[in-house]
C-alpha cells in the first residue's frame, strides 16, 4: 500500500471531512459534532483512500476498465458498500467509548439520508481529485492559482522515456493493440512518479516527458530513483506483460535539468508548457541512448549536483556532439547493481535494438 496524500493534504481533507460531519449533525440533531465528525470520517475516508488507489486497487483499475455504465454503477456499489462498511466501523468506536447512547443497530446501520449526505459531500472532493489526476497535481494547482499566467523562469529536472521497438510492435499487432499496450504502459509509470513527486507533462507518441522542480529531484536523487522504480514495476509484472502482448516493455530514459521557461498557453485548453535548452538537451540525450547502446544516460551537469543512490552505478561515457549545442555534452550512463556491472536490474533488457 502507498500512501498518496501528503501530510498537508491529508489533514487538510481530514479536517473538511470532519467539518462537513460536524455540520450535518447540527443540521440534523441540533448537536452531537464529534459524534458527527467521527461518522464522517469512518464513511469519507475510505472513499477517499480508494479514489487514490490507496486501498482496493485492482478493484479500481478494474472498474476504471469497464465501459461507462458499468462504471458508474460499479462506482455506485462500491461507494454504498464502503460508506455501510465505515458507518457500521464509526458506531462500535463510539459505542465502545461511551459517547454515543443508542442501541447497537442504530449505531452501526446508516439511514437513507445519511447515506446520501454521505455520497453528496464526498462527490465534489472526489470531483476535484479527479480532475487533479487527469491534470497532474502540480499543473492542477499553477492553473488554479494562475503562477503561469506570466510566463516563468525556473529550474527543472526532465526525465524523457521512450518505448523501444513500437513500430515493429504495432506492425505485428496493429494499432488498436499497440495503443491498448501504451495505455497499460503509460499506466504502469504512473504510481512511480507519483510517489517521486514528479509530474507527468506529455505523451508523445510512444514516449513520455515527466519533470520536477530541480530542488525536489535532486533531494535524495528522486528523478534516478524514479527511473529504476519504474524498471521495476514492469519487471515485477513480466508474467503479465508476456501473457497479454507477448513480450515484456523495454525503455530508453535520458535525464537532465536546467533553466526553462515555463508558461501558460491555450484558450479553450489551457496547458504549461516549456520552453528552452534544457527541454532540447533531454530529447537530444534521449536520441544518444541508442547511439550508445545504454539504456539511462544522464547529463554530467544534472548527476554533479546530486549524489547518486547506492543500488545504482555509473559509466563516465565522455563528452558527445549534441545537436543544437554549441559545445560538447558530458554524458554519463546509469545502471544498477554491482559495481563493474553492465546495464541495469532488467537483464538483457539494456540491449535496446532499433526501432
Amino acid at each position: 500500500m502507498r500512501w498518496r496524500f501528503s501530510t498537508l493534504e491529508f489533514t487538510l481533507l481530514m479536517l473538511i471531512v470532519a467539518g462537513s460531519g460536524v455540520g450535518y449533525a447540527w443540521a440534523v440533531y441540533g448537536d452531537g459534532s464529534l459524534i458527527g465528525a467521527t461518522y464522517a470520517v469512518f464513511i469519507r475516508m475510505p472513499i477517499l483512500a480508494f479514489e487514490r488507489h490507496i486501498i482496493f486497487r485492482r478493484l479500481y483499475r478494474k472498474i476504471h476498465s469497464l465501459p461507462t455504465p458499468g462504471f458508474l454503477l460499479s462506482s455506485v456499489a462500491v461507494y454504498f458498500a464502503i460508506e455501510n462498511i465505515g458507518f457500521a466501523a464509526a458506531g462500535v468506536v463510539l459505542q465502545l467509548t461511551g459517547l454515543l447512547q443508542q442501541s447497537w443497530s442504530e449505531a452501526m446501520v446508516p439511514s437513507f439520508d445519511a447515506l446520501l449526505y454521505a455520497l453528496v459531500v464526498s462527490g465534489p472532493i472526489i470531483f476535484v481529485l479527479r480532475v487533479r489526476e487527469l491534470l497532474g497535481r502540480n499543473v492542477f494547482l499553477s492553473l488554479l492559482t494562475g503562477r503561469y499566467r506570466k510566463p516563468v523562469q525556473e529550474e527543472r529536472v526532465f526525465l524523457f522515456i521512450d518505448l523501444v521497438g513500437s513500430t515493429s510492435f504495432a506492425e505485428r499487432f496493429g494499432d488498436l493493440k499497440t495503443q491498448e499496450y501504451l495505455g497499460k504502459l503509460f499506466a504502469t509509470m504512473a504510481d512511480p512518479v507519483l510517489r517521486h513527486r514528479g509530474s507527468i507533462d506529455d505523451y508523445i507518441g510512444d514516449s513520455v516527458i515527466i519533470s520536477w522542480p530541480f530542488d525536489r529531484a535532486v533531494a535524495d536523487a528522486a528523478c534516478i530513483r524514479c527511473v529504476f522504480d519504474i524498471f521495476d514495476q514492469i519487471e515485477a509484472d513480466t508474467s503479465r506483460w508476456r501473457k497479454a502482448y507477448g513480450e515484456v516493455p523495454r525503455l530508453r530514459a535520458a535525464l537532465h535539468g536546467g533553466t526553462i521557461i515555463a508558461a501558460e498557453i491555450g484558450v479553450d485548453r489551457h496547458k504549461i508548457t516549456y520552453f528552452g535548452d534544457t527541454v532540447n538537451m533531454t530529447a537530444r540525450l534521449e536520441g544518444l541512448c541508442r547511439t550508445l547502446d545504454r539504456q539511462v544516460l544522464i547529463s554530467a551537469d544534472l548527476l554533479r549536483r546530486m549524489r547518486l543512490p547506492t543500488f545504482v552505478r555509473s559509466e563516465d561515457l565522455g563528452e558527445h556532439e549534441v545537436k543544437g549545442r554549441g559545445q560538447k555534452l558530458g554524458v554519463f550512463s546509469l545502471h544498477a547493481g554491482l559495481l563493474g556491472s553492465r546495464g541495469p536490474r532488467m537483464g538483457n533488457h539494456h540491449r535496446s535494438p532499433a526501432k
